[in-house]
């Protein structure tokens, strides 16, 4: 066994992740249309805490109503949810891994047919037919997220990871390219990413210095740069006392856009930040023993696992007992999935990726 992938890690509040290995927030589409967890959604995430991940993270699950992203989503944004969750949280940790729910709010990404309403954001876009949110919808939306991290801390999780990455509402905030707005909440990257500090803030002051709080981040798409998401990562370390921070870099080993000509990678630039006391995970093409390695070697100090996690619910002990371990070759059969722990519902959304399930001929 690989000492340094089962070594334990320890959080600023407190806690331990007991490896290495944290089940990335992967979209679903499981659960039930009220935002209720269901029988699907329970048995997939919980399989991957059996299997090994030492931190189960949820799909994204928004805050409000109006930020539904997807089908089928998890939601936190209201107390009728609790039930559910507290069962998660319980059956999670009982396997010793953290349990983490992701708070998200999808934007102006939020579908018209899902919604049923014009979806929000910062200003207003006809590309998306969303609105501008008023000042204090704003304001709302700030005391919705941190609503819903006292909900995740009353039904027993250990933490919550606040979703600012992939072109969601937080995004939509930090972006020049989307963010129009002329009040303290647009215009410079200080207003833009005033609504982050004061969600991560807010979590902070009302959940306590023991509740595990995270952020995730990405540098690059929808208007993202890598040099304005390595400003905010710093200050967030610096200044609000956070115990994580996540970085999806899509691909952990690409050149970065805003530094064509740069020797270094997108996780080399990452690893420049200073990051004391808080550690540091990312996400991106990690799918053998061998990634996951090469990752950990660039200070970081855990690997967030997608979709080598959703093929081999046991991947991380997999990759502890055999450091070369490659995951099953794609395509894979709807049978091979169910065995996964994947519901119909969820192979069926695993279609979008190409050549990920076996096609059958009709």
């Amino acid at each position: 066994m690989n000492k340094n992938l089962s070594d334990s890690i320890s959080f600023s509040c407190g806690l331990q992740i007991k490896n290495r290995f944290m089940l990335a927030p992967l979209t679903n589409q499981q659960s039930h249309e009220n935002g209720e967890l269901s029988d699907d959604e329970f048995n997939w995430l919980t399989m991957r805490a059996k299997g090994g991940f030492g931190l189960v993270m949820t799909c994204a699950s928004h805050v409000q109503e109006i930020g539904k992203g997807f089908p089928g989503q998890l939601g936190v944004f209201s107390d009728d949810l609790i039930e559910g969750h507290k069962k998660l949280a319980s059956k999670i940790k009982s396997y010793c891994s953290l349990a983490v729910i992701q708070l998200h709010h999808a934007g102006m990404r939020s579908p018209f047919e899902v919604i049923k309403q014009k979806a929000v954001c910062p200003s207003d876009s006809d590309k998306h037919s969303a609105r501008a949110l008023t000042l204090d919808e704003v304001h709302q939306l700030k005391d919705d997220f941190i609503q819903a991290a006292i909900r995740a801390q009353t039904c027993g999780y250990d933490g919550v990871e606040v979703h600012g990455a992939h072109g969601y509402i937080l995004t939509q905030f930090l972006s020049s390219d989307i963010n129009k707005r002329q009040d303290h909440y647009g215009g410079s990257l200080d207003n833009r990413s005033r609504l982050l500090f004061e969600i991560v803030e807010g979590i902070r002051a009302t959940c306590g210095k023991a509740f595990l709080l995270g952020v995730r981040l990405s540098p690059e798409r929808f208007g993202m740069k890598l040099s304005e998401i390595k400003s905010i990562s710093q200050q967030l370390i610096d200044n609000y006392n956070i115990d994580f921070l996540d970085l999806s870099l899509w691909d952990c080993f690409k050149k970065p856009e805003e530094y064509p000509d740069s020797d270094k990678t997108l996780l080399q630039h990452i690893a420049e930040l200073d990051f004391k006391n808080v550690k540091l995970t990312v996400a991106g093409n990690i799918r053998t023993g061998e990634d996951v390695q090469k990752v950990l070697d660039s200070r970081v100090d855990f690997v967030t696992i997608g979709r080598s996690g959703i093929l081999h619910h046991d991947f991380p002990k997999r990759v502890m007992k055999n450091s070369d371990f490659k995951p099953i070759n794609n395509p894979v059969s709807e049978a091979y999935l169910k065995s996964e722990g994947l519901s119909d519902t969820f192979i069926d959304y695993m279609r979008r990726w190409d050549g990920f399930v076996e096609e059958i001929n009709k």
